[in-house]
């Protein structure tokens, strides 16, 4: 019987790289919620102090996430581009099973011309 948790031995079946990219992702969507956060309690302090417009500082906030959700969406376009989708085992075998098929029929055809 393990003592490790199921994440843990999950964790451990990954490379060592895999495993610092997903704590650098993980890092970077802290980051940005909390840097979302400052920018909302920033406009807010400024709404009430009188500085800006209630109506001004929600609208800087939608702009500042719809250029972030912007940005975001730009930066997966390109990195589907640049990283292709890898085949799963899944998809090797169901392609595998075609080409038999396939090979199969077209052995078929050539005996019926003979």
């Amino acid at each position: 019987m393990s003592t490790q948790t199921q994440p843990q031995e999950q964790e451990e079946k990954h490379s060592p790289f895999y495993r610092t990219l997903r704590k650098l992702t993980l890092a970077a969507v802290g980051a940005t919620m909390i840097a979302q956060e400052e920018v909302d309690s920033f406009l807010t302090r400024m709404a009430e102090r009188g500085e800006i417009a209630e109506k001004d500082a929600r609208r800087l906030m939608r702009e500042a996430i719809e250029r972030r959700e912007k940005a975001e969406r730009e930066r997966k376009a390109q990195a589907a581009q640049a990283h292709p989708a890898v085949a799963t085992k899944a998809d090797v075998e169901a392609l595998a099973a075609r080409i038999a098929e396939l090979s199969q029929k077209l052995e078929e055809m050539k005996k019926a011309q003979e």
